[in-house]
């Protein structure tokens, strides 16, 4: 998160931004021609030349603060930016240990539904052996039922054999 700028910052970056561009360099060679150019209109060299220089040694002085300024702003803005790289990067690791956590999860679910299915298929050989025995049963049962009957109808003759017997 950046700090915000105050006024003289501002006007540092403002500045450094304004002699860093061609303009400034178009502007700064049209005014040494003209201080230049004031010799010609009787000025004295030396003074001139005075003048110029002291000007360009305080442009110079103001120049290299308002630079200085906006390299200590720079730095904190880097040093804001790697802040946030490395909070990034945390955040990164966690989401990469979590993505691991879940496929760990995934692979554990697979396999948790893989002895679902087969238990299933051990329970549904189980039913189809259940109904396999309860068929038999069943056939059992009904041949059980049959004798039965044949049973009952000896039964019958044999009553009705003893019934005749006794009547004779």
């Amino acid at each position: 998160m950046r700090t915000p700028l105050n006024p003289l910052e501002t006007m540092a970056l403002s500045v450094t931004r304004g002699i860093g561009s061609v303009t400034s360099v178009i502007i700064h060679t049209f005014l040494f021609l003209g201080a230049f150019g004031l010799v010609f209109f009787g000025f004295d060299f030396d003074r001139v030349l005075l003048v110029l220089t002291t000007i360009v040694s305080l442009e110079a002085i103001y120049l290299s603060i308002f630079i200085q300024l906006s390299v200590n702003y720079q730095a904190r803005a880097l040093a804001s930016v790697e802040k946030d790289i490395d909070e990034i990067q945390e955040d990164v690791e966690e989401i990469a240990e979590d993505v691991g956590e879940i496929a760990e999860d995934v692979e554990e679910i697979q396999e948790a539904h893989e002895e679902i299915q087969e238990d299933i298929e051990e329970i549904q050989k189980d039913v189809d052996e259940i109904q396999s025995d309860v068929d038999e049963i069943q056939k059992d049962v009904d041949e059980i039922q049959e004798d039965v009957e044949e049973i009952a109808e000896d039964v019958e003759e044999i009553q009705e054999d003893q019934s005749e017997v006794i009547k004779k």
